[in-house]
Protein backbone atom coordinates (compact mmCIF):
# COMPACT_ATOMS: atom_id res chain seq x y z
CA UNK A 1 0.00 0.00 0.00
CA UNK A 2 1.49 3.38 -1.32
CA UNK A 3 0.63 6.59 0.42
CA UNK A 4 0.79 9.77 -1.53
CA UNK A 5 1.80 12.51 1.08
CA UNK A 6 1.14 15.82 -1.70
CA UNK A 7 1.76 19.51 -0.32
CA UNK A 8 -1.36 21.38 -2.04
CA UNK A 9 -0.61 24.99 -3.84
CA UNK A 10 -3.57 26.70 -5.07
CA UNK A 11 -2.30 29.95 -6.27
CA UNK A 12 1.15 28.24 -7.76
CA UNK A 13 3.20 30.50 -5.22
CA UNK A 14 5.80 27.73 -5.97
CA UNK A 15 6.17 28.61 -9.94
CA UNK A 16 5.63 32.13 -9.47
CA UNK A 17 8.79 32.47 -7.06
CA UNK A 18 10.71 29.51 -8.14
CA UNK A 19 9.98 29.53 -11.96
CA UNK A 20 9.60 25.49 -11.76
CA UNK A 21 6.66 23.53 -12.84
CA UNK A 22 4.25 21.02 -10.75
CA UNK A 23 4.32 18.60 -10.19
CA UNK A 24 7.69 18.42 -8.27
CA UNK A 25 7.78 14.65 -6.97
CA UNK A 26 10.30 12.71 -4.93
CA UNK A 27 12.13 13.46 -1.35
CA UNK A 28 15.23 14.90 -2.93
CA UNK A 29 13.71 17.10 -5.15
CA UNK A 30 10.97 18.36 -2.77
CA UNK A 31 13.91 19.23 0.02
CA UNK A 32 15.43 21.11 -3.03
CA UNK A 33 12.68 22.97 -3.75
CA UNK A 34 12.35 23.95 0.37
CA UNK A 35 15.64 25.74 -0.08
CA UNK A 36 14.22 27.81 -3.89
CA UNK A 37 11.46 29.04 -2.03
CA UNK A 38 13.33 29.86 1.18
CA UNK A 39 15.56 31.68 -0.84
CA UNK A 40 12.81 33.64 -2.98
CA UNK A 41 10.68 34.44 -0.22
CA UNK A 42 11.96 33.85 3.65
CA UNK A 43 8.63 34.96 4.88
CA UNK A 44 6.76 32.78 3.04
CA UNK A 45 4.91 30.35 4.38
CA UNK A 46 4.84 27.39 1.98
CA UNK A 47 7.99 27.00 2.96
CA UNK A 48 6.71 25.27 6.82
CA UNK A 49 4.23 23.41 4.27
CA UNK A 50 6.92 21.95 2.59
CA UNK A 51 8.56 20.97 5.48
CA UNK A 52 5.77 19.58 7.25
CA UNK A 53 5.26 17.65 3.73
CA UNK A 54 9.23 16.02 4.36
CA UNK A 55 8.20 15.49 8.08
CA UNK A 56 5.22 13.57 7.38
CA UNK A 57 6.36 11.30 4.77
CA UNK A 58 9.90 10.47 7.03
CA UNK A 59 7.29 9.40 9.49
CA UNK A 60 5.58 7.46 7.69
CA UNK A 61 8.52 5.74 6.11
CA UNK A 62 9.99 5.09 9.72
CA UNK A 63 6.71 3.29 9.97
CA UNK A 64 7.77 1.10 7.34
CA UNK A 65 4.89 2.21 4.52
CA UNK A 66 5.71 2.93 1.25
CA UNK A 67 5.56 6.79 0.45
CA UNK A 68 5.51 9.19 -2.46
CA UNK A 69 6.35 13.37 -1.97
CA UNK A 70 4.80 15.72 -4.48
CA UNK A 71 4.08 19.01 -4.83
CA UNK A 72 0.93 20.16 -6.55
CA UNK A 73 0.60 23.60 -8.04
CA UNK A 74 -2.57 25.07 -9.62
CA UNK A 75 -2.32 28.37 -11.72
CA UNK A 76 -2.99 31.94 -11.23
CA UNK A 77 -5.45 32.33 -14.08
CA UNK A 78 -8.88 32.03 -12.40
CA UNK A 79 -9.73 29.51 -9.55
CA UNK A 80 -11.48 27.52 -12.24
CA UNK A 81 -8.00 27.15 -14.85
CA UNK A 82 -6.40 26.80 -10.90
CA UNK A 83 -8.70 23.76 -9.79
CA UNK A 84 -8.65 22.09 -12.94
CA UNK A 85 -4.84 21.88 -12.72
CA UNK A 86 -4.66 20.26 -9.85
CA UNK A 87 -7.04 18.11 -10.42
CA UNK A 88 -4.96 16.86 -13.54
CA UNK A 89 -1.58 16.90 -11.88
CA UNK A 90 -3.53 14.03 -8.97
CA UNK A 91 -4.90 12.06 -12.02
CA UNK A 92 -1.51 12.04 -13.62
CA UNK A 93 0.34 10.85 -9.98
CA UNK A 94 -2.07 8.50 -9.55
CA UNK A 95 -1.83 7.15 -12.90
CA UNK A 96 2.03 7.05 -12.63
CA UNK A 97 2.81 6.31 -9.09
CA UNK A 98 0.23 3.86 -8.26
CA UNK A 99 -1.08 5.16 -4.91
CA UNK A 100 -3.42 3.99 -2.85
CA UNK A 101 -4.36 6.72 -0.47
CA UNK A 102 -3.36 10.32 0.16
CA UNK A 103 -2.27 12.57 3.34
CA UNK A 104 -2.80 16.27 2.40
CA UNK A 105 -0.43 18.99 3.47
CA UNK A 106 -1.48 23.05 3.38
CA UNK A 107 -0.94 26.45 4.87
CA UNK A 108 -4.55 28.08 4.48
CA UNK A 109 -7.66 28.60 4.02
CA UNK A 110 -7.62 28.47 0.02
CA UNK A 111 -5.64 25.54 -0.34
CA UNK A 112 -8.18 23.74 1.89
CA UNK A 113 -10.77 24.13 -0.81
CA UNK A 114 -8.75 21.68 -2.93
CA UNK A 115 -9.16 18.88 -0.60
CA UNK A 116 -12.62 18.05 -2.16
CA UNK A 117 -10.54 17.17 -5.40
CA UNK A 118 -8.02 15.07 -4.12
CA UNK A 119 -11.02 13.18 -1.91
CA UNK A 120 -12.83 12.65 -5.55
CA UNK A 121 -9.61 10.62 -6.54
CA UNK A 122 -7.64 8.91 -3.18
CA UNK A 123 -9.35 8.20 0.30
CA UNK A 124 -7.70 10.84 2.23
CA UNK A 125 -6.45 9.67 5.18
CA UNK A 126 -5.32 12.82 6.74
CA UNK A 127 -5.74 16.69 6.14
CA UNK A 128 -2.52 18.40 7.96
CA UNK A 129 -3.11 22.30 8.26
CA UNK A 130 0.20 24.27 8.88
CA UNK A 131 0.07 27.06 10.48
CA UNK A 132 2.79 29.78 11.53
CA UNK A 133 3.39 29.76 15.72
CA UNK A 134 3.78 33.48 14.94
CA UNK A 135 0.71 34.11 13.17
CA UNK A 136 -1.63 31.17 14.37
CA UNK A 137 -4.16 33.46 16.06
CA UNK A 138 -4.58 35.82 12.85
CA UNK A 139 -4.50 32.74 10.80
CA UNK A 140 -7.34 31.32 12.75
CA UNK A 141 -9.50 34.51 12.97
CA UNK A 142 -9.11 35.03 9.15
CA UNK A 143 -10.29 31.18 8.90
CA UNK A 144 -13.07 31.75 10.87
CA UNK A 145 -14.54 35.02 9.44
CA UNK A 146 -14.33 33.50 6.02
CA UNK A 147 -16.62 30.78 7.13
CA UNK A 148 -18.36 33.17 9.26
CA UNK A 149 -19.24 35.62 6.04
CA UNK A 150 -20.39 31.76 4.24
CA UNK A 151 -22.61 31.03 6.20
CA UNK A 152 -25.88 32.57 5.73
CA UNK A 153 -28.21 32.42 8.26
CA UNK A 154 -25.38 34.18 10.76
CA UNK A 155 -25.12 36.85 7.78
CA UNK A 156 -28.52 37.67 8.42
CA UNK A 157 -28.95 37.16 12.33
CA UNK A 158 -25.55 39.42 12.69
CA UNK A 159 -24.82 41.68 9.91
CA UNK A 160 -28.49 42.53 9.07
CA UNK A 161 -28.61 44.11 12.61
CA UNK A 162 -25.77 45.84 12.51
CA UNK A 163 -26.03 47.44 9.57
CA UNK A 164 -29.54 48.95 10.68
CA UNK A 165 -27.92 49.96 13.38
CA UNK A 166 -24.99 51.99 11.72
CA UNK A 167 -27.90 53.21 9.37
CA UNK A 168 -30.74 53.76 11.85
CA UNK A 169 -28.25 55.38 14.95
CA UNK A 170 -27.38 58.86 12.84
CA UNK A 171 -30.94 59.74 11.87
CA UNK A 172 -32.25 58.99 15.26
CA UNK A 173 -29.15 61.45 16.84
CA UNK A 174 -30.25 64.52 14.21
CA UNK A 175 -33.48 63.82 15.25
CA UNK A 176 -33.35 63.52 18.72
CA UNK A 177 -30.10 63.79 20.85
CA UNK A 178 -27.09 61.01 20.44
CA UNK A 179 -28.58 59.91 24.14
CA UNK A 180 -31.92 59.38 23.50
CA UNK A 181 -31.01 57.86 19.93
CA UNK A 182 -28.15 55.36 21.63
CA UNK A 183 -30.92 54.43 24.22
CA UNK A 184 -33.23 53.34 21.42
CA UNK A 185 -30.94 51.60 19.95
CA UNK A 186 -29.63 49.67 22.67
CA UNK A 187 -33.36 48.40 23.96
CA UNK A 188 -34.41 47.18 20.06
CA UNK A 189 -30.61 45.38 20.19
CA UNK A 190 -31.67 43.64 23.36
CA UNK A 191 -34.86 42.76 22.23
CA UNK A 192 -33.73 41.51 19.09
CA UNK A 193 -30.97 39.34 21.49
CA UNK A 194 -33.97 38.65 24.31
CA UNK A 195 -35.86 37.33 20.93
CA UNK A 196 -33.20 35.32 19.70
CA UNK A 197 -32.42 33.97 23.11
CA UNK A 198 -35.99 32.63 23.66
CA UNK A 199 -36.11 31.13 20.85
CA UNK A 200 -39.54 33.02 20.22
CA UNK A 201 -39.58 32.51 15.94
CA UNK A 202 -39.49 28.89 16.87
CA UNK A 203 -42.37 29.05 19.24
CA UNK A 204 -44.11 31.86 16.99
CA UNK A 205 -43.89 28.96 14.36
CA UNK A 206 -45.22 26.22 16.60
CA UNK A 207 -48.13 27.98 17.79
CA UNK A 208 -48.57 28.53 14.15
CA UNK A 209 -48.63 25.39 13.28
CA UNK A 210 -50.80 24.06 15.98
CA UNK A 211 -53.51 26.69 15.63
CA UNK A 212 -53.86 25.80 12.07
CA UNK A 213 -54.35 21.91 12.91
CA UNK A 214 -56.89 22.84 15.59
CA UNK A 215 -58.69 25.25 13.36
CA UNK A 216 -58.72 21.88 10.48
CA UNK A 217 -59.84 19.54 13.40
CA UNK A 218 -62.25 21.48 14.35
CA UNK A 219 -61.44 21.67 17.68
CA UNK A 220 -63.61 23.90 20.76
CA UNK A 221 -60.30 25.00 22.27
CA UNK A 222 -59.87 27.26 19.70
CA UNK A 223 -62.55 29.35 20.61
CA UNK A 224 -61.81 29.10 24.27
CA UNK A 225 -57.98 30.05 23.58
CA UNK A 226 -59.26 33.44 21.64
CA UNK A 227 -62.17 33.97 24.73
CA UNK A 228 -58.64 33.18 27.64
CA UNK A 229 -56.91 35.97 25.29
CA UNK A 230 -59.35 38.23 25.21
CA UNK A 231 -59.82 38.03 29.31
CA UNK A 232 -56.07 38.28 29.65
CA UNK A 233 -55.88 41.11 28.08
CA UNK A 234 -59.27 42.45 30.29
CA UNK A 235 -57.14 41.94 33.03
CA UNK A 236 -54.39 43.76 32.21
CA UNK A 237 -56.22 46.64 31.47
CA UNK A 238 -57.88 46.05 34.65
CA UNK A 239 -54.76 45.69 36.49
CA UNK A 240 -53.92 49.24 34.84
CA UNK A 241 -56.35 50.83 35.53
CA UNK A 242 -56.22 50.04 39.59
CA UNK A 243 -52.79 51.12 39.93
CA UNK A 244 -53.45 54.27 37.98
CA UNK A 245 -56.29 55.09 40.49
CA UNK A 246 -54.31 55.05 43.38
CA UNK A 247 -54.43 59.15 44.19
CA UNK A 248 -51.74 59.65 46.58
CA UNK A 249 -47.25 58.53 45.86
CA UNK A 250 -47.62 54.93 46.44
CA UNK A 251 -44.71 52.54 46.84
CA UNK A 252 -43.61 50.00 43.50
CA UNK A 253 -45.21 47.39 46.32
CA UNK A 254 -48.65 48.97 47.03
CA UNK A 255 -48.87 49.15 42.95
CA UNK A 256 -47.90 45.53 41.95
CA UNK A 257 -50.23 44.76 44.36
CA UNK A 258 -53.38 46.70 43.73
CA UNK A 259 -51.97 45.19 39.73
CA UNK A 260 -52.18 41.82 41.11
CA UNK A 261 -55.58 42.43 43.00
CA UNK A 262 -57.34 43.88 40.07
CA UNK A 263 -55.97 41.60 37.43
CA UNK A 264 -55.69 38.36 38.69
CA UNK A 265 -59.13 37.30 38.75
CA UNK A 266 -59.33 38.07 35.14
CA UNK A 267 -56.59 36.19 34.02
CA UNK A 268 -57.53 33.20 36.76
CA UNK A 269 -60.77 32.91 34.52
CA UNK A 270 -58.88 33.28 31.40
CA UNK A 271 -56.88 30.11 32.74
CA UNK A 272 -60.05 28.11 33.44
CA UNK A 273 -61.52 28.68 30.17
CA UNK A 274 -58.64 27.59 28.39
CA UNK A 275 -58.50 24.61 30.21
CA UNK A 276 -62.07 23.86 29.85
CA UNK A 277 -61.33 23.59 26.17
CA UNK A 278 -58.77 21.23 26.41
CA UNK A 279 -60.86 19.51 28.78
CA UNK A 280 -63.92 19.76 26.13
CA UNK A 281 -61.62 18.09 23.27
CA UNK A 282 -60.64 15.55 25.47
CA UNK A 283 -63.98 14.66 25.92
CA UNK A 284 -65.38 15.03 22.28
CA UNK A 285 -62.50 12.53 20.92
CA UNK A 286 -64.05 10.22 23.52
CA UNK A 287 -60.36 9.17 24.80
CA UNK A 288 -59.30 8.90 28.38
CA UNK A 289 -59.45 12.18 30.00
CA UNK A 290 -55.82 12.98 31.40
CA UNK A 291 -55.31 13.38 34.55
CA UNK A 292 -53.81 16.38 34.55
CA UNK A 293 -56.52 17.96 32.32
CA UNK A 294 -58.87 17.35 35.14
CA UNK A 295 -56.78 18.85 37.93
CA UNK A 296 -55.54 22.16 36.07
CA UNK A 297 -58.83 24.10 36.48
CA UNK A 298 -59.20 23.08 40.41
CA UNK A 299 -55.51 24.51 40.72
CA UNK A 300 -56.24 27.56 38.81
CA UNK A 301 -58.47 28.61 40.27
CA UNK A 302 -56.82 27.85 44.27
CA UNK A 303 -53.57 29.74 42.94
CA UNK A 304 -55.72 32.55 42.20
CA UNK A 305 -57.47 32.62 45.41
CA UNK A 306 -53.86 32.40 47.61
CA UNK A 307 -52.38 35.73 44.88
CA UNK A 308 -56.02 37.29 45.61
CA UNK A 309 -55.27 37.02 49.24
CA UNK A 310 -51.66 38.17 49.38
CA UNK A 311 -52.82 41.20 47.33
CA UNK A 312 -55.86 41.98 49.36
CA UNK A 313 -53.42 41.87 52.85
CA UNK A 314 -50.97 43.99 51.60
CA UNK A 315 -53.96 46.51 50.32
CA UNK A 316 -55.76 46.61 53.32
CA UNK A 317 -52.61 47.49 55.38
CA UNK A 318 -52.14 50.25 53.65
CA UNK A 319 -55.44 51.14 53.79
CA UNK A 320 -55.83 51.16 49.66
CA UNK A 321 -58.97 48.82 50.10
CA UNK A 322 -61.92 48.88 52.77
CA UNK A 323 -61.93 45.85 54.46
CA UNK A 324 -64.16 42.89 53.26
CA UNK A 325 -67.67 42.86 55.77
CA UNK A 326 -69.36 39.64 55.84
CA UNK A 327 -73.15 40.32 56.46
CA UNK A 328 -74.42 38.65 59.85
CA UNK A 329 -77.23 36.02 59.46
CA UNK A 330 -79.90 33.93 61.52
CA UNK A 331 -80.21 30.43 61.56
CA UNK A 332 -82.63 29.62 64.04
CA UNK A 333 -81.83 30.34 67.45
CA UNK A 334 -78.46 31.07 66.12
CA UNK A 335 -77.61 34.56 65.05
CA UNK A 336 -74.41 36.33 64.01
CA UNK A 337 -74.08 40.01 63.08
CA UNK A 338 -72.04 41.41 60.70
CA UNK A 339 -68.35 40.85 61.02
CA UNK A 340 -65.25 42.95 59.29
CA UNK A 341 -62.34 40.02 59.35
CA UNK A 342 -58.95 41.75 60.21
CA UNK A 343 -56.08 41.44 57.17
CA UNK A 344 -54.46 38.52 58.88
CA UNK A 345 -58.44 36.37 58.94
CA UNK A 346 -58.64 37.52 55.43
CA UNK A 347 -55.86 36.31 54.09
CA UNK A 348 -56.52 33.01 56.29
CA UNK A 349 -59.76 32.51 55.00
CA UNK A 350 -58.42 32.92 51.26
CA UNK A 351 -55.66 30.42 51.75
CA UNK A 352 -57.90 27.43 53.71
CA UNK A 353 -59.97 27.94 50.89
CA UNK A 354 -57.76 27.36 48.00
CA UNK A 355 -56.11 23.94 49.80
CA UNK A 356 -59.67 22.73 50.50
CA UNK A 357 -60.34 23.50 46.43
CA UNK A 358 -56.98 21.89 45.63
CA UNK A 359 -57.63 18.76 47.73
CA UNK A 360 -60.97 18.04 46.31
CA UNK A 361 -59.73 18.64 43.04
CA UNK A 362 -57.47 16.09 43.96
CA UNK A 363 -59.86 13.49 45.39
CA UNK A 364 -62.25 14.45 42.38
CA UNK A 365 -59.97 13.52 39.73
CA UNK A 366 -58.75 10.14 41.60
CA UNK A 367 -62.15 9.27 41.55
CA UNK A 368 -63.59 10.39 38.00
CA UNK A 369 -59.92 9.12 36.47
CA UNK A 370 -58.10 5.69 38.17
CA UNK A 371 -54.87 5.57 37.46
CA UNK A 372 -53.99 3.08 34.99
CA UNK A 373 -50.71 1.30 33.46
CA UNK A 374 -51.23 3.38 30.51
CA UNK A 375 -51.64 6.78 32.18
CA UNK A 376 -49.28 9.11 30.56
CA UNK A 377 -49.62 11.58 33.67
CA UNK A 378 -48.00 8.49 35.84
CA UNK A 379 -44.22 7.35 35.24
CA UNK A 380 -43.13 4.46 34.15
CA UNK A 381 -41.66 2.14 37.58
CA UNK A 382 -38.64 0.47 36.97
CA UNK A 383 -38.31 -3.21 37.17
CA UNK A 384 -37.88 -4.91 40.11
CA UNK A 385 -36.08 -7.34 39.37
Amino acid sequence: MTTLVVCLDRNDDVGRKTGLSTPIVGWEAVRALVTDVGLADPEDSGVNALLETLRVAQQLRDENEEVVVAVVSGDRESIVSADRAVAAQIDELVESRGVDSAVVVIDGADDEQLVPIVESRLPVDSVDRVVVRQARDIESTYYLLKQFLGDEELRQTILVPLGLTLLVFPILSSIWSVAEGAAAITTVIGLFLLYKGFNVDDLLTALTIKARESLYAGQISVVTYVVAGGLTLVGLFAGALGVSSLGEPSGLLVRAMQFAFEGVPWIATAALVASAGRLLDELIRDEPLRRSFLNLPFVVVSVGLVVRGFSAYFLQQQDVIEPLTVPGFSIGVLQLSDFAPSPGERLAAYVVVAFVLSIVGVQLTSYLTPPTIDDPDIPERADSD
